[in-house]
C-alpha cells in the first residue's frame, strides 16, 4: 500500500480521538454507527448469536450531579437491539476516583430503565466501558480488564438472567507500551486497531506517532472499517465547526487538569507547613532554645513565638 492509502492530509491536524468530543463524532453518528457496532463487538469480544447487530444511540445525561462534573462527561451511551445499556467514557485525566465514579454512573443508567409500575425483573444488562488515558491499576499489567457480579468461595457468575453488570477499563498506556514492546497481533486483533486508531495522536504532547500510522496503513488492507473510520475521522478533522468545538473542549480539559495539578500542589504545601509546625511545637515542648529550632526548621522568629503562645 502506498505512503498515501489512508491519509489525505498532514497526520498531525488530525484531532486527537481520545478527547472526548472527538471520540463522540466518530462513533456517536447514525452515519457511522457500523463502526460503533464493530469497535463494541471488538471489546466485549462479542461473537456469533451474542454479536451486537444493532444499536440505539441516547442522549440521556448522566452528569452534573456535582460541580465541574457535566463538563467533564461527555460520554456515549447506546442501547442495542436486546434492551442492553451501554456507556462510553473517554478519560483524559485522573482524578483517582475512577472505579467509584464508574460504578456511581452505572447504578444510575440501570436504574433509568425502571419504568413506573415495571418490576426489577425488566432491568436489562448495563455494561459500562471506561477507556483511561492514565493507570487505573498498578497492581494489574493487562490493558484491559472487565468485571462482573461474583461469588467468593466459588468464583462462580450469577445465572444469565442475574449478570446484570460489566465493567471495562482500557488503560491506554499500558495498551502503547505492549504494542511497543511487540507482545500484540493487531492483524489478529480487532480491538487492537481500534486502540491503535485512538492512540495514534497526543494532543496534549502535541506527538504524532508515525510508527503507529504505518502500522494502520498496513492493517486497512484486510478491515474496510478502518479505511471508513479513517476517512471519517479526517472529515471531522478538517470541518470548520467540528475543529472550533474540538479545540474548545480541550482547552476546557487541559485548564482542568492545571486547576486540578495547582490544587493539589498548594495542598501539599500546606500539608508541608503544617508539618514544620508541628515540628517546631514538639521542639519547644521539649524546651529546644528558639535559635536552634529557627536553624532546624526554617521558621521566621515571629512565626515560633506565634506558636510558642498556642
Amino acid at each position: 500500500m502506498n505512503q498515501q492509502a489512508l491519509r489525505r492530509i498532514p497526520l498531525h491536524k488530525l484531532i486527537d480521538l481520545k478527547v472526548d468530543f472527538a471520540f463522540k463524532q466518530l462513533f456517536g453518528s447514525e452515519r457511522n454507527k457500523h463502526i460503533t457496532i464493530v469497535f463494541l463487538n471488538a471489546i466485549l469480544a462479542r461473537t456469533g448469536r451474542d454479536t451486537i447487530k444493532e444499536v440505539t444511540f441516547l442522549n440521556e445525561e448522566l452528569g452534573g450531579q456535582y460541580d465541574g462534573d457535566k463538563q467533564s462527561r461527555l460520554d456515549l451511551l447506546v442501547k442495542t437491539q436486546s434492551g442492553e445499556h451501554i456507556n462510553i467514557e473517554m478519560q483524559l485525566s485522573n482524578q483517582d476516583d475512577m472505579m467509584k465514579r464508574t460504578l456511581y454512573y452505572w447504578s444510575r443508567l440501570f436504574a433509568k430503565q425502571l419504568e413506573k409500575g415495571k418490576g426489577y425483573r425488566t432491568l436489562l444488562p448495563t455494561i459500562t466501558i471506561n477507556i483511561c488515558n492514565f493507570t487505573v491499576f498498578n497492581d494489574l499489567a493487562h490493558y484491559h480488564t472487565t468485571y462482573h457480579l461474583y461469588e467468593d468461595a466459588e468464583l462462580k457468575r450469577l445465572r444469565p438472567i442475574d449478570d446484570v453488570l460489566e465493567v471495562h477499563f482500557i488503560e491506554m498506556n499500558k495498551f502503547l507500551k505492549a504494542w511497543h514492546d511487540k507482545k500484540l497481533q493487531p492483524l489478529d486483533d480487532i480491538l487492537a486497531r481500534w486502540l491503535l486508531l485512538l492512540g495514534m495522536i497526543d494532543a496534549r504532547k502535541e506527538k504524532v506517532y508515525t510508527e503507529i500510522y504505518e502500522e494502520l496503513e498496513e492493517l486497512a488492507m484486510k478491515d474496510e472499517h478502518l479505511i471508513d473510520a479513517f476517512g471519517t475521522w479526517e472529515e471531522l478533522s478538517q470541518t470548520p465547526e467540528t475543529r472550533f468545538a474540538y479545540e474548545m473542549r480541550l482547552k476546557a480539559i487541559i485548564d482542568d487538569e492545571a486547576r486540578l495539578s495547582d490544587a493539589i500542589d498548594k495542598g501539599e504545601e500546606r500539608g508541608i507547613e503544617k508539618g514544620i509546625q508541628k515540628v517546631a511545637q514538639q521542639m519547644l515542648a521539649a524546651n529546644v532554645d528558639i535559635n536552634t529550632i529557627q536553624q532546624f526548621t526554617g521558621l521566621a522568629l515571629q512565626q515560633i513565638h506565634q506558636l510558642q503562645e498556642k
